[in-house]
């Protein structure tokens, strides 16, 4: 079976850009590059990736760029261009010609309520399906209902939820974040990534069953045709590292057909992200 990551990052460890990264997370505070990605795909048969921003910077764009230029495994990135800024359509010009450019990405999860329904963030968001680019929703459970509003205000734009919404599996709590999940799901211009469930669970003591409710609900909610495997390397090493992460994902689908497990462990990903 043909496996695409849908979700990974590189860096070059910076610790005062990179300060979320803080002391919990010792093992992600190095540079994690293509050469220590690459074995990880061999041992686990991963051919590909998209290639995912980490930091909310043009320089960080140009980083994934040049890396993908360099390596053919990283069939795409979803970089960061400042929705909000009054040149944004300058930008957007300028970074239209490279063709491993699939979407962007905000950190919204680090912004106050409110913040997609700004009107500047929204007229950037309204630039995007002219360039036929994707929008990575990175959100907590609590801006399920903001990005609600957000989507349906886009019906044309390509949405991709990451990590489902980051549920509280820890806690073992299910609402109102499913109900909201099913919400967005009805919504067919919208995708979910089944990624950084690990780092949502204990770390040190999660089992597979823990995952069974959540990965359940985004099934109900998008369909095999609109899900998307993702291993959120290297963040998933402080919970378990990937091959821990792969297995879950193949564990749940194991008794899905082969064509809804070739959907979700590369076609939706060749399909949404225009590989």
């Amino acid at each position: 079976m043909k496996i695409l990551d849908s979700h990974q990052h590189f860096w070059k460890f910076d610790p005062v850009r990179d300060a979320w990264i803080d002391a919990s997370m010792a093992v992600l505070q190095r540079d994690f590059l293509p050469v220590d990605v690459l074995p990880i795909y061999e041992n686990n048969g991963v051919e590909g990736s998209i290639a995912v921003q980490a930091d909310t910077s043009e320089a960080e764009t140009d980083f994934l760029l040049a890396l993908a230029e360099e390596h053919n495994f990283i069939k795409g990135v979803v970089g960061w261009l400042d929705l909000c800024s009054p040149t944004l359509s300058d930008r957007l010009a300028v970074y239209r010609p490279h063709k491993k450019l699939k979407g962007l990405r905000h950190i919204v999860q680090k912004e106050p309520l409110g913040y997609m329904n700004r009107k500047d963030f929204r007229r950037g968001i309204g630039l995007l399906s002219a360039l036929d680019w994707s929008y990575d929703l990175l959100i907590f459970p609590h801006q399920l209902e903001e990005a609600l509003a957000l989507v349906d205000a886009f019906p044309q734009q390509s949405f991709i939820l990451d990590h489902c919404a980051k549920p509280y599996i820890k806690k073992g709590i299910l609402e109102p974040w499913k109900k909201q999940l099913l919400a967005l799901g009805e919504r067919p211009h919208v995708s979910c990534k089944i990624s950084g469930l690990v780092t949502e669970a204990d770390w040190s003591s999660w089992g597979k069953k823990d995952f069974m409710p959540y990965l359940d609900a985004v099934v109900e909610a998008f369909g095999t045709q609109r899900l998307m495997f993702g291993s959120d390397w290297p963040v998933c090493q402080v919970a378990g590292g990937y091959t821990a992460v792969l297995d879950v994902v193949k564990s749940y689908f194991s008794s899905f057909t082969d064509p809804e497990k070739t959907a979700i462990f590369s076609g939706n990903t060749e399909r949404l992200y225009k590989i």
